[in-house]
């Protein structure tokens, strides 16, 4: 191969000066990213499910929810409304314990409503095999939620961040 042909090296520096760039760096040092789009838009999200449950279309015009549903909407209900005040509160104001203790409340919320789920089943799945998989799925939810709560209670008690 000639001078001309020959296969540089695939790293950053520049070979013509032999520069090696800085890495690129998003952030200034010691500033972390502002997470108020995301608490923003998980408030969003969690009205808009509680508008689609209770308003229109409702929660009716799903064919496999049962006329038992009503009996488990109390705990949807809270645990979305819980979302909504502390995704709000959040994009105010976020330090690390108060974002584990948000993200306690709604663990503990949302472990109420899926054991009221899992208590009520309010799906007409009889003799499917999505019967099943709706049940394991609430168990994995019970499951991460729980770990969830544990990661939260470690931060709310050191005070750590996040890691987020």
């Amino acid at each position: 191969m000639s001078a001309a042909t020959e296969r540089q090296p695939s790293d950053s520096r520049d070979h013509r000066s032999g520069h090696v760039p800085e890495p690129l760096d998003p952030l200034p040092a010691g500033r972390a990213p502002n997470p108020t789009g995301s608490y923003v838009g998980g408030a969003v999200v969690n009205v808009i499910l509680l508008v689609l449950v209770n308003g229109w279309p409702g929660w009716e015009v799903v064919p496999f929810l049962t006329n038992r549903t009503p009996l488990v909407l109390g705990l949807v209900n809270a645990s979305l409304v819980t979302g909504i005040v502390i995704n709000v509160v959040l994009s105010v104001w976020h330090p690390p314990r108060l974002k584990a203790f948000g993200d306690l409340a709604i663990g503990a919320v949302g472990i109420a409503a899926l054991v009221r789920i899992w208590q009520v089943f309010p799906f007409d799945l009889q003799g499917s095999a999505w019967e099943t998989v709706v049940r394991v799925l609430l168990v994995v939810g019970l499951v991460g939620s729980g770990i969830a709560m544990l990661v939260a209670l470690v931060r709310l008690v050191r005070g750590a961040p996040n890691g987020s």
